[in-house]
This record gives C-alpha cells, sequence and structure tokens, in this order.
C-alpha cells in the first residue's frame, strides 16, 4: 500500500505560497508546496493542521481536496494528496517560524515550473493551475 503525502496550496492576492526545502536529503534545495507525509492512522486535514504547525508556526484551515496523483522516492510509492488551505496571513509583516525550509515567497501560478521544483509537486502542477484559474 502507497504511503499519502499531502500538498497544501495558500491562495491569497492572486499568489501562491511555495517554499525552499533545507539543502539535506535527495529533495533537498528545492522548492515545493508545503506539506509533509500523513502519519498512520491520521486523517489527511488533522495531517495538514499538524505539518503547517510544525513548519510554519501557523494554523490553518482546510478548504477542499484539489487533486491526488502518485509518486515514487527512492523505490518506495506515494500518493500526493493536494489540497487548499487558508493561512490566517501571508507571512510578510510578521514571518513564518520555518523548521524544514530556509525561505518562503508568494508567487504567480506561472512561476512554478520556473523554479526548481520536486518532482511530485511538478506531477500535481497541471491540476493545480487548472484550479487556480477557475478561481480567478
Amino acid at each position: 500500500m502507497a504511503k499519502v503525502s499531502i500538498a497544501c496550496i495558500a491562495y491569497k492576492r492572486g499568489k501562491i505560497l511555495i517554499a525552499h526545502r533545507n539543502p539535506t536529503g535527495q529533495m533537498g534545495s528545492r522548492w515545493e508546496f508545503p506539506g509533509g507525509k500523513v502519519e498512520n492512522g491520521e486523517d489527511e486535514k488533522l495531517s495538514i493542521v499538524r505539518e503547517m504547525e510544525e513548519e510554519f508556526g501557523m494554523k490553518v484551515k482546510v478548504i477542499e481536496k484539489i487533486t491526488e496523483n502518485t509518486f515514487e522516492h527512492e523505490g518506495k510509492h506515494f500518493e500526493l494528496h493536494v489540497y487548499r488551505i487558508s493561512v490566517p496571513r501571508m507571512g510578510l509583516i510578521r514571518k513564518y517560524k520555518l523548521t524544514e525550509h530556509t525561505e518562503y515567497k508568494w508567487v504567480n501560478i506561472n512561476q512554478i515550473p520556473q523554479d526548481n521544483f520536486v518532482d511530485s509537486d511538478l506531477k500535481v502542477y497541471p491540476d493545480v493551475k487548472k484550479y487556480i484559474e477557475n478561481l480567478k
């Protein structure tokens, strides 16, 4: 059975939140949609709230599921479930407290292919882009 990871799409003022991973591991120093792994027995929505609290120091609300896809990492199969979330602030005036990332930024959806993004997120990018374009 494939393990489940989640990716969070925070969308405010026409921009999406992306984060730059710490420089460790195979996907280190690459950009990604924030998220993480769903722990055994954990509900996906609770996982999102926990991951965003741990990695950014903020409480979020889960709005809805956008899409899902599969990917392989180090010979293991994963499912990536993508959710839209609501964040209480944009972390610009009062910075987020990062634990797994070196930086973050808010970008236009069309900029994502230009950044050095993790492969698993690029697989869901077309669905995310279509979703965001339908919000406008």
